[in-house]
């Protein structure tokens, strides 16, 4: 996938636009981690691989800031036992 995932910083999400959509991950900010919350892909992108694209950017640039993640939301939850090779970002 071309685009990258980008911190919305006003809107407390990250987000990754895919044509004129936009799937998001909503997240709170502790000092030490990052809680995703809720993650949204628009209906018509659905079953596309579009949230966990969305995901892997977003522990990217969580890996990057040097923080930690909290998976609030079963999507995240699921990610994350699919992808042990992120496990050192589990807070």
């Amino acid at each position: 996938m071309a685009a990258s995932v980008r911190d919305n910083k006003d809107k407390s999400r990250f987000e990754l636009d895919v044509g004129s959509e936009v799937a998001f991950a909503n997240y709170r900010l502790t000092p030490s981690a990052v809680i995703i919350t809720h993650t949204e892909t628009p209906r018509a992108l659905r079953g596309r691989g579009i949230a966990s694209e969305l995901i892997k950017g977003a522990l990217e640039l969580i890996r990057h800031d040097a923080k930690k993640v909290i998976a609030g939301c079963g999507f995240v939850v699921d990610y994350l036992d699919r992808h042990p090779e992120d496990a050192d970002l589990v807070a």
